[in-house]
């Protein structure tokens, strides 16, 4: 515990594009794609609540389902956070934020490779729960769970016999790092969801300024009103959340209001004085820093702006300390060239890292502009460069050859320190496992861990490059929601560089995710490109449904025929194609055999939840 009828059409810009068929940029070792899939797998085997009948961890079931009720409030949902099932809601809000920027950053990225549907879910989780968390302007739910009772037990999800305790916070109990970080998961949410659910959108806004209004008026550290998360995740101050949550919702309203905010308490919180070498749940300097610079490099600052250049020389700082440019004041760095924050899970400190740093990357790119670190100017590439190196650690180009992401590559950990994962599903045995049991059958057993838990990035390796694979190393081997969530954006980003599109072999996806209708991927020299996007969006009996419209364009010189298309994971009716004899499998409609040079083709379907995956099977 630590803390997704023919006809011709021009081509317009839609909100969501799947750009197939593109030649790779930069050649890799890595296949990011498939890194980020498993990352998104992640997030569904830590799902508390109700399960939902796409969920494609098979192994979990429900769990939690009357958290809160001896409170009188329905806290069903959101994050276990750990290798437990405590949920505490400061790095569960930081993930979710991070959840979010990478899918408004990277929302093409995402988009190529398939995945924005499964990001939204994974974001929708998390804001679902913080909705019923904030049933009051000035309440927030803040953890659910008693981190040492839950300690003392090694048990699954499923079985769970620990107190679930449930603490608030109030006027008389603030945490207003806990609601500033809240805030800022439901405003950057907002913004992540605007284009496809307006009303949703809507919606977490209004909780979002309430939030911030709670935090930034009643005062205080939420470790001192939840004295139970203290030893867990203790807050080292409030002021940094009250700007990240000032930020994001600028970000998400453009009202000047939040912008005056943060260039008012620039000092007074640190926004300017802090020089941060860390990113992390509970550091988010260096986050607003560049976040600001942001607002700066695209000429957004208007009066504000000499605040701003204050804010953005700090951003440098940080990014020129992860480069090992900073005149001797760098993050400190492994013999294998891994940034090392901290001891305990320094993987989540690198991920949150070299997120920013490849936001950084972008953000400087746009506006034309170069880093300046102490040791001279740096071009944006090299940002994403080192990001970029430090991800390749991550997924096995390190002293080790170990991937550290759970079930990417030949070798990655086995033993990981993981109640849910370490003991067999429930459907498998259907016996309760008891606390002590748990540790008694499984906890110690030298085998690894009976269920696969895809897309866990464990704590990762010690300040010298060593890792032991031990369920009882808890500091290496337990994975975190906090350190998997930059990895969605930074994983798209990079494999956008590779050519998009790559989520891995149809062999692997199938046998890790359960399903039966997950497309293979697409051939990479296929000359049809498609553009995908939502047109209408609506909501019956809490479920919303959203109408895809796909465009098909023949791009090469010659006529093409006799395509056929596989559609994983269509869940509604369908118009514009028509069925083959083969399972998910469709073709274009009989009077629309040969798509002629520079033609395109239009299909329709209607469903719930992600959209479909499509892929090009074949044609001649």
């Amino acid at each position: 515990m630590i803390m997704r009828s023919c006809t011709k059409i021009a081509l317009v810009s839609l909100a969501l594009l799947v750009l197939l068929g593109v030649e790779p940029a930069i050649a890799s070792e890595f296949n990011y794609g498939d890194a980020l899939d498993k990352s998104l797998l992640f997030f569904e085997a830590q799902r508390s609540g109700k399960l939902p009948p796409n969920q494609r961890v098979k192994w979990r079931g429900d769990s939690g389902l009357k958290d809160g009720l001896a409170q009188g409030v329905d806290l069903v949902g959101g994050y276990y956070d750990a290798g437990d099932h405590v949920k505490f809601g400061l790095p569960m809000a930081f993930t979710v934020t991070m959840l979010s920027w990478g899918a408004i950053e990277f929302r093409k990225e995402i988009t190529d490779l398939d995945q924005l549907g499964q990001t939204l879910w994974a974001i929708r989780w998390g804001t679902d729960y913080f909705i019923k968390a904030h049933p009051q302007p000035n309440v927030l739910w803040g953890q659910v769970g008693d981190g040492n009772s839950d300690h003392y037990c090694w048990e699954r999800a499923e079985d769970m016999t620990t107190p679930r305790n449930a603490y608030k916070l109030d006027e008389n109990h603030p945490g207003s790092d806990i609601a500033g970080e809240t805030a800022a998961a439901l405003a950057s949410a907002a913004i992540a969801f605007k284009p496809y659910n307006s009303s949703y959108s809507s919606l977490l806004l209004v909780h979002a300024k309430q939030l911030f209004s709670f935090a930034d008026r009643f005062r205080g550290l939420y470790d001192d009103s939840i004295e139970d998360a203290k030893q867990f995740y203790t807050s080292s101050g409030y002021s940094d959340e009250l700007l990240w949550a000032a930020t994001w919702l600028y970000e998400a309203t453009n009202d000047e209001y939040y912008l005056k905010y943060v260039v008012d308490n620039a000092v007074y919180m640190g926004g300017t004085g802090w020089s941060a070498k860390e990113f992390s749940w509970d550091n988010k300097y260096a986050g607003v820093q560049i976040l600001l610079t942001k607002v700066l490099l695209e000429g957004r600052g208007g009066a504000y702006t000499s605040i701003l250049k204050q804010y953005q020389a700090k951003a440098d700082y940080f990014a020129c300390a992860c480069l090992q440019k900073n005149d001797g004041y760098n993050v400190h760095t492994t013999p294998g060239g891994l940034l090392y924050v901290r001891e305990w899970n320094n993987l989540q400190y690198v991920t949150s890292a070299s997120f920013l740093l490849a936001v950084y990357s972008d953000y400087l790119s746009a506006a034309n502009a170069k880093l300046n670190c102490p040791e001279g100017q740096i071009q944006p590439q090299e940002l994403l460069d080192f990001a970029k190196s430090q991800a390749d650690y991550i997924l096995g180009k390190n002293p080790k050859s170990m991937s550290y992401i759970v079930g990417y590559g030949a070798t990655y950990p086995v033993h990981v320190h993981h109640r849910d994962a370490s003991i067999p599903s429930i459907s498998v045995l259907r016996a309760v496992v008891g606390c002590v049991q748990g540790f008694e059958s499984w906890y110690h057993r030298t085998e690894g861990n009976p269920n696969v838990i895809y897309g866990a990035l464990v704590g990762g390796p010690d300040q010298n490059d060593n890792f032991s694979d031990d369920r009882s190393n808890y500091e290496g081997t337990e994975p975190t929601i906090s350190g998997a969530g930059p990895l969605v954006g930074l994983f798209s980003k990079l494999q956008s560089l590779n050519g998009g599109y790559n989520r891995g072999s149809p062999t692997t996806t199938l046998s890790a995710y359960h399903t039966e209708t997950t497309a293979p991927p697409q051939k990479s020299d296929a000359p049809i490109k498609y553009l995908h996007s939502i047109t209408s969006t609506w909501t019956v009996a809490k479920t919303s449904y959203y109408r895809h419209k796909v465009i098909l364009k023949n791009t090469s010189q010659k006529p093409i025929t006799n395509v056929k298309l596989m559609l994983g994971n269509l869940q509604g009716p369908l118009w514009g194609l028509s069925p083959t004899a083969q399972k998910n499998t469709y073709e274009l409609p009989q009077w629309h055999k040969v798509l002629q040079p520079g033609a395109e083709c239009t299909f329709v379907y209607v469903q719930g939840g992600p959209q479909a995956n499509i892929s090009i099977l074949s044609y001649n």
